[in-house]
């Protein structure tokens, strides 16, 4: 993607943007659940804010750059402060996907009438298609993901503990469908198909 740096300037940076609001909404939306379901760990450590320095991480963002994907700062929660610990800390990670599906709906009204004819209409229709993205990568219930914690909270006790021990090889398991492009294989139908029922389309 640093290539396009040099190459067309204007499309690295709607690309880089685009990818920045994403991580940014997904990460926000973690702290804000934490902090709504009685944890402020998150507020005090600056989290519970849209501010990009907040939320990305160093090595993320180099893979951003770089690769053309990357990732935020884990945010943090004490499960001490939760009600319901296991459903809360799932309630938690679900938040992060949630918020990026719900920006997806919300960006695709006004794009259908900018259409890809303006740079406004082509950032947010790749906003919508990183959040499609990001949220789906991160419903994958493997390694240190979302998905992963989200079928641990909601799974009754026994089986979640099940689930917990399987998880020693989640993050290779994961490490296995990237490195194989399984998740690509994974993902593109779910993001081709939803962009199609918001009507979004890119070139």
């Amino acid at each position: 993607m640093i290539s396009l740096l040099f190459q067309s300037p204007l499309t690295f940076f709607l690309l880089a943007g685009a990818l920045i609001v994403s991580i940014c909404i997904h990460e926000f939306s973690h702290a804000l659940a934490a902090y709504k379901l009685g944890d402020p760990t998150a507020k005090y450590l600056g989290r519970l804010t849209l501010n990009p320095k907040a939320h990305l991480d160093p090595v993320g963002t180099l893979f951003l750059l770089f690769v053309g994907f990357g990732w935020g700062k884990p945010v943090p929660f004490n499960p001490l402060n939760l009600k319901n610990p296991k459903r809360d800390a799932a309630l938690i990670s679900l938040a992060g996907p949630a918020s990026n599906f719900i920006l997806a709906v919300v960006l695709s009204l006004p794009f259908k009438y900018l259409g890809i004819n303006s740079l406004t209409g082509v950032f947010l229709g790749l906003t919508i298609l990183y959040n499609l993205t990001l949220g789906f990568f991160n419903l994958i219930p493997f390694g240190p993901l979302d998905g992963n914690k989200i079928v641990y909270g909601f799974l009754p006790y026994n089986l979640s503990v099940q689930w917990e021990d399987f998880q020693r090889y989640g993050t290779y398991i994961l490490m296995f469908l990237v490195l194989t492009n399984s998740t690509e294989k994974i993902l593109t139908p779910l993001v081709d198909t939803t962009m199609k029922i918001l009507g979004v389309y890119l070139p």
